[in-house]
């Protein structure tokens, strides 16, 4: 059975005024989020991840407003909070936000403990004794050895990556339907990337909240994420499972995206790069936005904007290609057979990892 809707964003678009100008950051996007689902929203930088997402928040730049559309979480309109205090009751134990830089959501001046504690008060309303004890459970839960000594640590005494595990305990404080985590391994080497990643994955079983996972690497949300949007030029082009995107994309903007997973470079060709540019979004986009840096495009991509056209019932993408008159093109060599080439990489590192290892098989 399907989990139901928790989150349902329609026709939502947001400006900015800058400098008297106004860039249509968000362009009539439309997205339902599931109960306990986690949700990849993937594209380049200034795609519109983050300024979508922000909204759910209502953390906006000042400049920023929603123009058009709704967003609706559970039973309130979010899109119709006007003041600050009309997020109270949404911020942190509704939704919240893990940032890619742990040390923009941590005070540096005090305590760890102190401040996993505070929200525990706030959200949970315990008592400091009792708080305190949650806070040390939450830290050891997030992999933070020796919870109880540390607890009176300051964050410059943690690493990076135990920085981000206590952003993390924070963030579950809060006790949140919804948490979303805008890049939160960027910043972090490989081998802690994964250890975060499998660390939201296993709180997201125990705690049953949803997940969004910003990023602009494909390859960090393969072995996490239920579905996963698209975003170009601020709009989802394209929206699936995990399999559909990684295995049968079919948006130009996709294949281009998949292309450019660091795991494809060869020594002859070296990495993809996508050519070209985004578009302005000071501008009206005219025709699929895509367009003037995709090799396939048609000259209707130039004139009119596509439809999103439905691919099966949990597929859709936003190109003229689907549409029944159009040209049969097929996706790049390069990822027509992604799934055989991710099981031969596993296979590989697998070898690698048991060659480290120092056995030998007689």
């Amino acid at each position: 059975m399907e989990n139901k809707t928790i989150l349902s964003v329609k026709d939502l678009s947001v400006d900015f005024q800058v400098r008297g100008r106004q860039l249509k950051a968000i362009r009539h996007v439309s997205l339902d989020l599931r109960d306990q689902e986690t949700l990849a929203i993937v594209g380049e930088s200034g795609s519109g991840k983050s300024v979508l997402t922000k909204t759910f928040t209502g953390m906006l730049e000042r400049n920023g407003r929603i123009t058009n559309g709704t967003i609706q979480y559970e039973d309130k309109v979010l899109s119709d909070f006007k003041k600050d205090s009309d997020w109270n009751g949404i911020r942190g134990k509704g939704i919240t936000t893990i940032f890619q830089d742990p040390m923009t959501s941590l005070d540096p001046i005090r305590t760890i403990g102190s401040q996993i504690s505070e929200v525990v008060v706030k959200h949970q309303k315990k008592s400091p004794k009792e708080a305190k004890k949650i806070a040390i459970d939450l830290m050891e839960r997030t992999g933070i050895p020796n919870a109880k000594e540390r607890y009176n640590e300051y964050p410059f005494e943690y690493s990076g990556g135990m920085r981000q595990r206590i952003v993390i305990a924070v963030a579950l404080a809060c006790h949140p339907k919804i948490l979303i985590c805008d890049e939160p391994t960027t910043a972090l080497d490989v081998t802690i990337q994964a250890q975060i990643l499998e660390l939201i994955k296993d709180l997201q079983k125990e705690y049953h909240f949803t997940t969004i996972f910003i990023t602009h690497d494909l390859g960090v949300v393969a072995s996490i994420a239920d579905r996963i949007a698209v975003m170009y030029s601020g709009q989802i082009i394209e929206l699936g499972t995990c399999d559909e995107i990684f295995y049968d994309p079919r948006h130009p903007y996709t294949w281009s995206l998949l292309s450019s997973l660091p795991q494809l470079a060869t020594k002859d060709a070296g990495l993809y790069s996508i050519p070209g540019t985004p578009p302005s979004l000071y501008k009206d986009i005219e025709g699929d936005a895509f367009a003037p840096r995709n090799s396939v495009a048609m000259k209707i991509d130039f004139k009119k904007e596509p439809p999103m056209f439905r691919v099966s019932d949990t597929h859709w993408a936003k190109t003229w290609l689907l549409d029944p008159r159009a040209p049969k093109v097929e996706k790049p060599a390069l990822i027509q057979n992604l799934h055989e080439h991710f099981v031969e990489m596993m296979k590989t590192e697998a070898t690698m990892n048991f060659e480290e290892g120092g056995a030998t098989i007689d």
